[in-house]
């Protein structure tokens, strides 16, 4: 069986490009937690800023494996930066200017922008997982697993929150906290029971 090979340098890349939107989901969700009124929502994103600190280490740890320096620049990194930055200036331009409901929406839909970014990081590490070998292979299949199942979590929720504000905002009955924080949730949700009209 023929091994696959991954370009070493992509993957020094994707891991920088880790280490940068851990930080930007740190920077995100303590604007949004300033943004989040209802009190399962901001219980879920307090518990979400510490999953974001806590996986900058196993991306440093990755970091350390690899020979590289946690905050080396590059152009890509510089990318990821610049879109935190925009996510964190929407919320706090929300928060200054718009009721709260509508800010919390911004925040939720800035979230998970962040998220789906984080969770396609993870994704990708996961292939490259693997397929290596030796002490990167088992470095990167820790990391991954370590962390995937958290990334699973926080971006199908999210994707629950931000659909259900959106409903109440639309004036129809909306579930909050949304279907897929009940334990048994799978990746694409549960099938809509009675609506239940939400508690502002």
């Amino acid at each position: 069986m023929n091994r696959v090979h991954y370009d070493s340098h992509q993957l020094d890349e994707l891991v920088l490009q880790m280490m940068e939107t851990e930080q930007v989901g740190e920077r995100v969700y303590r604007a949004a937690l300033a943004c989040a009124h209802h009190p399962a929502l901001k219980k879920e994103w307090q518990g979400y800023l510490r999953d974001s600190q806590a996986h900058q280490g196993v991306v440093r740890r990755m970091c350390d494996a690899l020979g590289l320096d946690p905050q080396a620049p590059t152009a890509a990194r510089a990318v990821v930066r610049q879109l935190g930055d925009a996510w964190v200036q929407a919320i706090e331009t929300a928060q200054r200017t718009s009721d709260p409901d509508t800010a919390q929406r911004v925040a939720c839909e800035c979230v998970l922008h962040a998220e789906t970014k984080d969770h396609a990081n993870w994704e990708l590490l996961g292939r490259v997982a693997r397929v290596a070998v030796g002490d990167v292979g088992q470095t990167l299949k820790a990391a991954h697993k370590a962390v995937e199942k958290n990334e699973e979590h926080h971006l199908q929720h999210i994707q629950g929150w931000h659909r259900e504000l959106a409903i109440q905002a639309l004036g129809l009955p909306a579930v909050l906290p949304p279907p897929e924080t009940g334990k048994k949730m799978g990746l694409g949700g549960a099938p809509r029971s009675e609506p239940q009209v939400a508690l502002h």
